[in-house]
């Protein structure tokens, strides 16, 4: 499994980016794939993710109707389009997969994940 983040960058407060995940050694619709993210001095935090069967998406309270994710199964591709940017989304973000789909995204622990991206920077200029 490899997992290779792209997207990031320095965009001011109440801008956007898409970041994207391109995904390889396993298909999307065998396994969960999702986001996580981690700022300075916090623990890393799962904001979205996609389950392979019904390709319901979860996502954290303070994400959601801001950052929807999608993906491309046929290019093995995640997306998260990332709008109305605000300060304390500045982190490393995160690809992650996981055979075993977690239950909720509370239940995705950093512990549980499978395969990790290097993770892409983003920076968020107020």
């Amino acid at each position: 499994v490899q997992l290779v983040e792209s997207g990031g960058g320095l965009v001011a407060a109440g801008g956007s980016l898409r970041l994207s995940c391109a995904a390889s050694g396993f298909s999307f619709d065998d396994y969960a794939i999702g986001w996580f993210r981690q700022a300075p001095g916090k623990e890393r935090e799962a904001v979205s993710y996609i389950r392979p069967d019904t390709g319901r998406q979860y996502y954290s309270d303070s994400v959601k109707g801001r950052f929807p994710i999608s993906s491309d199964n046929a290019k093995n591709t995640l997306f998260l389009q990332m709008n109305n940017l605000k300060p304390e989304a500045a982190a490393v973000y995160y690809c992650a997969a996981n055979e075993i789909v977690p239950l909720s995204l509370a239940s995705w622990s950093v512990s549980d994940v499978g395969s990790w991206g290097e993770g892409t920077q983003v920076t968020v200029s107020s």
